[in-house]
């Protein structure tokens, strides 16, 4: 039987969850517009925050820019650089209690060498378990 959403092994039944939103600046143009290397360092920083990455896909535009979204057992992360003002939105929700997504988000930063670093905290959901 599979589990549902924002649902793990640890929290069945817990609807909660974390969602952090960031602003991530002071980041290298050519760090910002390199697919690949977004796509890795997302998915990297995720499994390191104890999140459980299914699936990565990205989209690279033209002039610049770069969308990485990653789908987590726990839910979601996603990331939209604008190399020209050396910037990036990072997005990451993660159900449960087991991910981290505060500490994605901080790890990201520090891969992508951030000057500075802004994030809101929404706590999401109920904290008892649903029956």
């Amino acid at each position: 039987m599979s589990e549902a959403p924002c649902q793990t092994e640890e929290t069945v039944g817990l609807f909660a969850g974390q969602h952090v939103l960031a602003e991530l600046s002071g980041v290298s143009a050519d760090l910002l517009d390199d697919e690949q290397f977004l796509r890795h360092a997302l998915g990297e920083v995720l499994t390191q925050a104890d999140a459980t990455v299914l699936e990565v896909i990205s989209k690279k535009f033209d002039p610049q820019g770069v969308t990485v979204l990653a789908l987590l057992s726990e839910s979601h992360a996603s990331i939209h650089t604008y190399p020209e003002v050396g910037s990036v939105f990072v997005d990451v929700f993660t159900c449960g209690t087991r991910a981290k997504p505060a500490l994605a988000v901080q790890l990201l930063a520090g891969a992508l060498g951030a000057a500075h670093v802004s994030t809101d905290l929404v706590t999401r959901g109920v904290k008892e378990h649903v029956a």
